[in-house]
């Protein structure tokens, strides 16, 4: 079963509709063309039901099969949110907002899955429900833990959950997954050390506030060299180095530093925590300093399902021919890690080919890949609902 030829066949429409929606990029929340598009495209279909406005600006669309007696329902997951990066690729339907760009590639898993959700109308081959997720903010607003505090699994009885990215480096409309961790958490850390400022001749009446940082730096970097499981995946970075002294004579008082822990599993996590706030704290007490560590908890590690990891992987294989399953996993951060905390489920990365990065002011998503994101789509719909 390859890529759906009714799919295939639908390739400039919905390619259409993603260079519409890259021309018209939309940050976090403030997705209202691209939502209202979204909507009027699952009206315009024929889906069963089409809610606006769960997690603020997400759309969910709901397709019942020929069947229903199954009573099984499955969640497809695609996110609608650009980045605020000024586009640099010079292509006609380059954005049209300044300062704002689909960077990752959002407008294609838009479009992909709105593809499949034309079919999935069209067709209706399958026995149960599927539940099309339209989710807003994926770029550092949390989108998808919105749309569950909303009552997205709840409300419509969503029994699994599915999405995918796009992977600029695999091949064009091949598919790589794992199961386990696939994407880490990312939280931000900020950490503040007082001392007593003083003249920089003078540094025994003083207290090196800058010294002290400067070893608490130093220090975080055991936590994966010395804590961290050599097998386990942890990266801890310190970004930001701030000292309130205005002049190079002057030894500063109050340092503020922040940076990033990120792990690929909720023991990893935890452990980051505990450490860059012990590692500061007696690092700081050992000069005579004090230091407060506050943390921004950011999204939790993306982490598959075995089984859905597995029934994901083989619809990927029935429209590509072949998927890696033992992808290696990336420290980048995804929120549909929260909809994975509530229902099992599985994410997988689909080839955008030799393209440049995501998040890169040169990137855009490749339309070669519509046929099989959308297929794929399909055919998990069909696979996880089948009919008698």
């Amino acid at each position: 079963m390859p890529i759906k030829n009714r799919i295939a066949g639908m390739q400039d429409e919905v390619t259409a509709w993603r260079r519409d929606l890259h021309a018209h990029p939309e940050i976090l929340y403030n997705t209202h063309r691209t939502s209202a598009f979204v909507a009027d495209k699952l009206k315009e279909f024929g889906c069963d039901e089409v809610t606006t406005g769960i997690g603020r600006t997400g759309v969910v669309g709901v397709i019942r099969g020929r069947a229903t007696g199954s009573g099984r329902v499955i969640g497809l997951r695609a996110d609608m949110d650009a980045l605020p990066i000024h586009e640099a690729t010079g292509l006609e339907y380059a954005s049209e907002i300044p300062g704002a760009m689909h960077a990752c590639g959002h407008d294609g898993h838009t479009a992909m899955l709105l593809g499949a959700a034309k079919y999935l109308a069209e067709t209706r081959a399958f026995d149960g429900t599927v539940v099309l997720i339209f989710q807003p903010a994926e770029e550092g607003g949390a989108g998808g833990r919105a749309m569950c505090e909303d009552g997205l699994m709840d409300r419509w009885n969503i029994q699994e959950v599915y999405g995918l990215h796009n992977m600029p480096g695999i091949p064009v409309g091949q598919f790589a997954i794992r199961t386990g961790g696939l994407l880490a958490s990312g939280d931000i850390f900020h950490i503040v050390v007082t001392g007593k400022g003083g003249h920089a001749a003078m540094p025994h009446l003083a207290l090196d506030t800058t010294l002290v940082a400067a070893q608490i730096v130093v220090s975080l970097q055991s936590i994966v060299a010395r804590n961290a499981d050599p097998v386990e995946s942890m990266v801890v970075t310190v970004g930001m180095f701030n000292t309130d002294s205005k002049a190079p004579n002057v030894i500063a008082h109050e340092v503020r530093m922040s940076g990033t822990v990120r792990a690929l599993s909720p023991a990893m996590r935890q452990l980051s925590h505990d450490r860059v706030r012990e590692i500061a704290m007696h690092t700081a007490a050992a000069y005579g300093a004090t230091a407060e560590v506050t943390f921004d908890p950011g999204y939790p590690a993306t982490v598959n399902h075995p089984a859905q990891t597995e029934y994901a992987a083989q619809a990927a294989e029935s429209v590509a021919g072949h998927v890696d399953r033992n992808v290696a996993p990336l420290m980048a951060a995804e929120d549909f890690a929260f909809m994975l905390e509530e229902r099992p489920g599985a994410y997988i990365f689909l080839g955008n080919g030799d393209t440049a990065a995501c998040h890169h002011p040169a990137y855009d998503f490749n339309d070669q890949a519509i046929p099989a994101g959308s297929s794929f789509f399909a055919t998990l719909a069909e696979q996880r609902l089948p009919l008698d």
